[in-house]
Order: structure tokens, then C-alpha cells, then sequence
């Protein structure tokens, strides 16, 4: 007989955290996705402007978000197991949103369906260079690799490692002429090996809230202060925030993630349950070039709003909007589909080693 273990729900202060990260993703896919950016778009028209301030300031934590979110992986998942069960949620759960909103498109005439393009989506990834949720998927397959390595170095390995990977990384990356082309699946590898680090060593005054309150205050105020700096200099204006591997961006990253990881603020059914729905948000409102045409520039139509009287009102508003939607979707599936068919699983295969993850 197979043994049913409850398991504690995540921590509200975490699942705040992954709520905020998200609606900071939201923002930035409001400015650099919706033609706000493009070369002859209005922003950067007139860059020194109150609304284009404004905008640049909004759209600037996206990659900051990707860090945040990956951290945490590491953090919860080096002492985990992972099963066919935690992938096959992952798969289904991409997959289901990628096969509807295509589906949903092709009915209203947006775009077409071929079986070729129906059976490349069948498959767990495909590009791994700059697509998040490929990169994602293929990099779940490492983790049970990564915790063997992780277990088999102590601490001062650990370090070294880390120091060596973010060095040649971010370091080359901010160095002119040394550029170092990355992609996602290797950069969310080492921050697996971060938020592991972060969990079994810990880092200064691991534990002291208002430090890394202080910190992460700090490290915004610094990023938001690059951008005027590149904009007074002539610098692409995101220079040091516009990718995972920036400087601002990681410091940003770790700093509120440990903030919010000591923070205390009780168990919230209604945030841990919104929380959970997170990656379906981002899922959907990212899912392929049609949606974000639509989305932004037909149905919310940012450039139109770029100077209309009420634009800071309107951006955050519309902003909110999608995230409550597709939180609301995805929470839905979750309780209608998800739950169901995990617990129909679970009495068929709960003593199978593979689905359990106890084979490695």
C-alpha cells in the first residue's frame, strides 16, 4: 500500500514573491513587446520625456523576473526528487495552453494549422536560445544531475564553482568586446546552483530581513539609476538590467529573493493558490506570436495609449487585468483538469519508481 504523505503548503511570503515577480514580467512584456521599443515607435521618439521615463522604468525587471523565478526553483527542488509525475505536470501544462490559444486563433482566422507545426508542439522543446519556457522544460531534466553534483561538493566547492560560473558569465557579458553568447538553459543551470547555495549555506546575515530589505532597495534605486545613465550616455538604454546575466539583474534578483524570503507574513490560502498559477499566466499571455500581437498591440493598443492623458492609470491597469485573467484561467484548469487527473494517476502509478522519482 502505497503511503500518502501530505505535504505542507509553500510558504505565503513565496508565493507573494512569485506573484510580484510576475506582474513585473507582465510590465516588461507591456513595454518591449508592444511596439513601445520598435525603432520608429514613440518611445524612444522622445526618451528623456515624463511618459517614456515612465515606460522604461516599467518594462526594465523582466529579465530580473526570469532570475527570481529560477531561484527559486533551485532553492525548493535541490533537496526534491524529480519524477515523471512533476514533469508530466510541467508538459501537460504547456502544452494544454499552447494547443487551446493556437486552436482559439486558427478558429477566429489569426493564423493557420498544419500537422507538421501540430507535431512540433508535441514535442517538450524545441529552441532553447531565447525561448524561457523550452529552456525551462529542457532544464528540468537536469535537476536530478544537478542535486547528485550539488551533494557531492562541500561547501568551498559549492562556492568556487559558482564564483567561476557567474564570472565567465555575467563578467564577460558586461565587459565591451567580450560578449559571451548564452542561453537559457545553461544560465538557469547556474542559478540552480545559486539558490541551492542559498539553501544549504545560506549567504551574509542570511537571516536579517531588514538587510536584505536594505539591499534590494538599494540594488532597484541602482538599476533604475543605470537607465538614466545609459539614456544621459547614449548607451542602449537597458544596458545593465536588459538580460538575465546583467549585473543589476542579479543582484536585484538574489536580494529580493532574500528578503522575501525572510519575511514573515503567515499562510494566505488566497495567495498560495494565486501562486500557483503564476507560470500558467505567463504561459498564456506569452504563447506565441499571435497572442502577443494581438494582446498588445490590437486589444490593449499601448503605442495608442503611449501620451493619452490618463497612460500611467492605463498601463497598470491593463496590466492587473491580464494577470487576474489568466490567473483566474489557469487556476480553473488547475481545479478542473490538473487535480482530477493527478489524482486518477496517482491511484494508478503511485508505486511506480519512475513516476515517484525515487530512481535516482
Amino acid at each position: 500500500m502505497t503511503e500518502i504523505v501530505k505535504k505542507k503548503p509553500r510558504s505565503s511570503n513565496i508565493e507573494l514573491y512569485r506573484i510580484l515577480v510576475m506582474l513585473s514580467i507582465v510590465a516588461h512584456h507591456y513595454v518591449v513587446n508592444s511596439g513601445l521599443m520598435n525603432a520608429d515607435g514613440p518611445l524612444f521618439a522622445n526618451p528623456t520625456s515624463t511618459n517614456s521615463i515612465f515606460y522604461l522604468i516599467l518594462g526594465m525587471w523582466g529579465k530580473t523576473g526570469i532570475n527570481c523565478f529560477v531561484l527559486i526553483t533551485g532553492f525548493f527542488m535541490c533537496f526534491s526528487n524529480i519524477s515523471l509525475r512533476k514533469y508530466l505536470k510541467l508538459y501537460l501544462e504547456v502544452k494544454f495552453y499552447r494547443y487551446i490559444i493556437l486552436f482559439v486563433f486558427a478558429c477566429v482566422g489569426m493564423t493557420a494549422i498544419s500537422g507538421g507545426a501540430l507535431l512540433k508542439r508535441l514535442l517538450p522543446f524545441s529552441s532553447i536560445t531565447d525561448s524561457f519556457t523550452n529552456a525551462f522544460m529542457a532544464f528540468f531534466l537536469f535537476i536530478p544531475f544537478l542535486n547528485i553534483l550539488i551533494k557531492g561538493m562541500d561547501k568551498t566547492k559549492h562556492l568556487l564553482l559558482l564564483i567561476l560560473c557567474i564570472t565567465i558569465y555575467s563578467g564577460f557579458y558586461q565587459i565591451p568586446g567580450l560578449h559571451l553568447h548564452y542561453n537559457y538553459l545553461s544560465w538557469f543551470i547556474i542559478l540552480y546552483i545559486l539558490g541551492s547555495y542559498i539553501r544549504i549555506y545560506g549567504l551574509f546575515r542570511n537571516e536579517n530581513v531588514m538587510f536584505w530589505g536594505g539591499g534590494a532597495f538599494v540594488s532597484i534605486i541602482l538599476s533604475i539609476g543605470s537607465v538614466f545613465v545609459c539614456l544621459r550616455l547614449n548607451l542602449p538604454v537597458y544596458a545593465f538590467v536588459g538580460e538575465s546575466l546583467a549585473f543589476m539583474s542579479i543582484i536585484t534578483s538574489v536580494s529580493l529573493f532574500m528578503f522575501f524570503k525572510n519575511l514573515r507574513i503567515g499562510y494566505s490560502r488566497i495567495i498560495n493558490i494565486i501562486g500557483a498559477s503564476t507560470f500558467g499566466v505567463f504561459l498564456i499571455h506569452t504563447s506565441g506570436d499571435e497572442m502577443r500581437h494581438w494582446l498588445w498591440y490590437d486589444f490593449i493598443d499601448v503605442v495608442g495609449h503611449y501620451d493619452a492623458p490618463s497612460y500611467a492609470l492605463y498601463a497598470i491597469g491593463s496590466i492587473l487585468a491580464i494577470f487576474l485573467t489568466c490567473s483566474i484561467i489557469d487556476i480553473c484548469r488547475i481545479y478542473v483538469l490538473e487535480k482530477p487527473l493527478f489524482n486518477f494517476l496517482d491511484k494508478k502509478l503511485g508505486d511506480k519508481q519512475i513516476y515517484t522519482g525515487k530512481v535516482l
